[in-house]
């Protein structure tokens, strides 16, 4: 009796660990090639077995940086404001190759993202845009990325694990595309890498921007401490791509990867931080709703702030100083609520937060504080104001009187 028992119980988990039960992996291959003499990339994908996929809908926006599409299977085009494209490929190996405008101006004369004959910054988000997925059960897509640079361009740099000179493993477990997101920048670069924590640091620019690189790794390395002390996740790589004017004098977040325009302060004349700011909206990854805006750009904010502080940047003078034109800038603020919010907003929201800070760590005897906040949004696919005050007074154990503001309704 025992040994039959040992034999079933051997071929139940025999069963359980066959190839029988595990997802299909097929490969789905993106190519980019630069086409810096037109302004454009040509991008392909390929699936190594099409009728693995039913449908991908892609958003293209209002279609206007988007041409030459070719298929193999059936492709449906919808322009407008809000165009879309569908393509059911064709049941064997299948590709769908388009091109795809690099440069995009603003109406200050700068540009986003932007390509010349000696490198190209670019978004991947661009790249490849958004789609709606429809696969076969079973299967699990196997992505990968590798850019042809032209003659003379000597490196790619992504946010993305390396696996080949110009090629990366693209995989995100929180969504069922994988595509390549996140800052991109290829040509004649200048880059330096370091190694903080868990993760692997790249600050990258074209040669000749004026980037300083090395002033970046060390103000990252001098209050990564704190922001591990913060955000329990830590990505395991993070890429900085900068560049001069003609380019946004500004800095935005994306996949695992910030772009800083090389000439801004890495710490301004108020005392915040671009860099930390954006830092923080890497690591915090908070996604608010219900025109709820306010929370992700009042916490990057007021972590911009707080990180520094924390790290022996600021002095409490200072820290005072600056509170003190938060104030300011915000006093005629009604509302925080809104689908955008404008610096003046997010003025108050960081006031907010401060006061928010303080009135948990003194009912709780500096036990808890907004930090623990923050962690319970990170864990939230998105979070809109009724729900962070819930989060807010579950951490501070009792309603709060900072949130029972006119403000937030």
């Amino acid at each position: 009796m025992a040994v039959g028992w040992q034999r079933a119980l051997i071929a139940g988990i025999w069963l359980l660990s066959s190839p029988v039960w595990a997802a299909k992996k097929v490969d789905l291959d993106y190519h980019v090639l630069l086409l810096p003499h037109s302004d454009q990339a040509q991008v392909r994908l390929t699936l190594a077995q099409g009728s693995a996929v039913r449908s991908l809908d892609f958003a293209l926006g209002d279609g206007s940086r988007y041409s030459d599409f070719k298929a193999d299977g059936q492709w449906q085009l919808t322009p407008g404001k809000q165009a879309r494209g569908i393509w059911r490929p064709a049941s064997d190996k299948a590709s769908l190759t388009y091109r795809v405008r690099i440069s995009h101006g603003r109406k200050s004369a700068s540009f986003d993202t932007r390509m010349t004959p000696s490198w190209a910054l670019m978004r991947g988000d661009d790249l490849v845009p958004a789609a709606r997925l429809d696969q076969q059960d079973g299967i699990e897509l196997v992505s990968r990325l590798e850019f042809e640079l032209p003659n003379g361009w000597k490196s790619v740099e992504t946010a993305w694990p390396r696996i080949g000179k110009n090629k990366f493993r693209i995989d995100n477990v929180s969504r069922l595309f994988d595509r390549p997101t996140g800052w991109m920048l290829a040509g004649n670069l200048g880059s330096r890498r370091t190694r903080l924590g868990e993760t692997e640091v790249t600050v990258t620019s074209p040669q000749g921007q004026g980037m300083r690189r090395m002033d970046v790794l060390t103000l990252l390395t001098f209050v990564w401490p704190q922001v591990q002390a913060v955000f329990p996740r830590h990505p395991t790589k993070l890429l900085i791509v900068g560049a001069n004017d003609p380019m946004w004098r500004g800095s935005v977040a994306a996949h695992e990867s910030i772009y800083f325009n090389s000439r801004l302060p890495l710490v301004s004349e108020s005392g915040g931080s671009a860099l930390v700011r954006e830092l923080a909206q890497v690591f915090g990854r908070i996604n608010d709703s219900q025109r709820s805006d306010w929370i992700s750009e009042g916490f990057a904010e007021y972590y911009a702030i707080e990180l520094l502080r924390r790290a022996g940047g600021m002095s409490d003078e200072r820290f005072e100083s600056l509170h003190g034109k938060l104030l300011k800038s915000g006093q005629k603020v009604t509302t925080l609520r809104g689908e955008q919010v404008n610096p003046a907003q997010v003025a108050r929201a960081v006031v907010l937060l401060q006061d928010l800070d303080r009135e948990i760590r003194l009912k709780t005897r500096n036990k808890r504080s907004l930090d623990d906040v923050v962690r319970g949004a990170m864990r939230l696919e998105s979070i809109d104001t009724k729900v962070f005050v819930q989060l807010s007074e579950s951490v501070l154990g009792e309603p709060s009187r900072v949130l029972d503001s006119e403000l937030l309704r």
